[in-house]
């Protein structure tokens, strides 16, 4: 178990909430936007004060569906990552969708805010599980990593879509989020760096049909120092091992991306899922 340190963040979603199990409040059923608010930001007006403000940089909060997110439903997913166990002060994570957007996946980060992961590291895991359209926004009111926001973007394209990513699928994204962090952590690279390199190595390796691990360990080792990175033997393996699970899945990937394609997205189906 990788031990890292979750950032309970704020993430803009624009579709639909994050967690199954939560509370939701919907102020206009007939939109494709959804903010979801950790119960945390939900309760401190100063804290859903900021994050609205961010929000509404992009896209109006009014009549948007609402979701909150509980200290239960945040460590359903910890527990399998950090160990840790939040309480009802401690969640601070809010997302917006916004699926209005279908052509393309776009991400931005509120990088005064989320300290380490990126929006090409993001985008990079999004697409292993094959959700390639839609606009993402992620914040927080307090500052954070924003590792833990993966897991609710992908729960709230689950949603919009009625459609479940297979969990094997879900983990080999959320273990590119996870090796990446801790790859910036024990290095100087940048984040984007990283998300670079790894993109780089699953496209050649399946473009070439690479698949053995020893092969990927030393792809990542060749294109690593392509791009004048400086990793230590233990970065490479831990991108390889994440690299390996994303390519093994990929066929599965691919499969949820079409039928999300076929279906489309409504907010009706936060009801449904």
């Amino acid at each position: 178990m990788r031990k890292i340190a979750i950032g309970i963040i704020v993430v803009v979603i624009v579709i639909v909430g994050v967690y199954a199990g939560s509370t939701v409040i919907t102020n206009n059923n007939s939109s494709n936007i959804v903010i979801t608010y950790g119960e945390t930001t939900y309760h401190n007006q100063q804290y859903k004060s900021a994050v609205d403000d961010y929000f509404n940089k992009t896209i109006s909060v009014n009549n948007v569906t609402v979701d909150i997110i509980n200290a239960s439903d945040v460590n359903a997913i910890s527990k399998g990552i950090s160990n840790q166990t939040y309480n009802s002060n401690q969640i601070f994570s809010s997302a917006l969708l916004d699926f209005n957007k279908s052509s393309d996946l776009e991400v931005h980060v509120d990088t005064s805010k989320i300290t380490l992961v990126t929006e090409n590291m993001y985008k990079s895991a999004l697409n292993s599980a094959g959700i390639t359209q839609g606009y993402v926004l992620v914040t927080s009111p307090v500052s954070a990593t924003g590792e833990s926001a993966l897991a609710g973007i992908m729960a709230s394209y689950e949603k919009a879509t009625n459609t479940s990513i297979p969990n094997d699928v879900k983990q080999a994204a959320n273990d590119e989020i996870y090796a990446q962090a801790e790859v910036v952590n024990n290095s100087n690279n940048s984040g984007n760096d990283i998300s670079n390199l790894m993109d780089q190595v699953k496209e050649e390796a399946s473009s070439k049909n690479i698949t053995n691990s020893k092969d990927i360990v030393d792809l990542v080792n060749k294109t690593a120092k392509d791009n004048n990175l400086n990793l230590s033997n233990s970065d490479i393996n831990n991108l390889a091992d994440a690299i390996y699970k994303s390519l093994s899945v990929k066929d599965k990937a691919i499969d949820y991306k079409n039928k999300i394609t076929n279906k489309g997205f409504s907010i009706f189906n936060i009801f449904n899922f």
